[in-house]
């Protein structure tokens, strides 16, 4: 006659029975709170008061195109110039470069990230260039040419009004230098998620001894 084998479920206090997985977050990720929320919203913020700086900056290093008049019309002074072009890429390249330093600012101060951040980002690149132009346009030379022209004379060379002539792409140069910054910093210094721990199997069932 023999024993018994031993019972398949092993006691939760057995040293060879491997120990339960932890609970595990759930693939939905850790939820939105209204701390990340708020900083969102700082960073939207402060990168629309920011956009006046680079609305100054345009202003002072865009390239003006020169006009002219002879008292019946108003010509370009030099009609072969890029200077209406250089006016878009001083932009743009303005642009680019808030957007990086944005991005840059804003994962040294919150490495861990979040959509809130990102979208933040974008919004107010957006919302900066917005100001930018505005500004530039605004306190530049006034879009009244014909009223110009009369006020300096003829044969005086004057000031075309500072205008950008791809307004729309140059809009999306900040928020999408500022995403694909961030996005690479993240994803090359950012936080990792820890490895899940290897879990030993489960030993073969023992079993007992057979009496005779």
């Amino acid at each position: 006659m023999t024993a018994p084998l031993t019972p398949p479920h092993q006691p939760p206090h057995d040293p060879d029975w491997p120990p339960s997985p932890p609970p595990s977050d759930g693939p939905a990720g850790d939820p939105i709170t209204g701390a990340e929320v708020l900083q969102g919203v700082v960073v939207t913020l402060v990168s629309a008061v920011a956009g006046a700086v680079l609305g100054v900056l345009w202003l002072t290093l865009a390239p003006r195109v020169l006009l002219i008049s002879d008292g019946k019309g108003v010509y370009l002074r030099d009609s072969e110039g890029e200077s209406a072009i250089g006016a878009d890429g001083t932009f743009v390249l303005l642009a680019l470069a808030f957007g990086a330093v944005a991005a840059l600012v804003v994962f040294l101060l919150r490495r861990k990230g979040g959509v809130p951040l990102v979208l933040g980002l974008a919004l107010g690149g957006v919302l900066g260039s917005l100001l930018a132009w505005g500004l530039g346009t605004s306190f530049g030379p006034t879009d009244d040419v014909v009223g110009h022209a009369k006020a300096v004379g003829p044969n005086v060379v004057f000031e075309a009004p500072l205008e950008l002539n791809m307004a729309a792409a140059a809009m999306l140069a900040w928020p999408l230098a500022a995403m694909i910054v961030h996005l690479a910093l993240t994803a090359a210094f950012g936080p990792r998620d820890p490895e899940p721990e290897a879990w030993d199997q489960p030993k073969p069932y023992r079993q007992g001894p057979s009496a005779g």
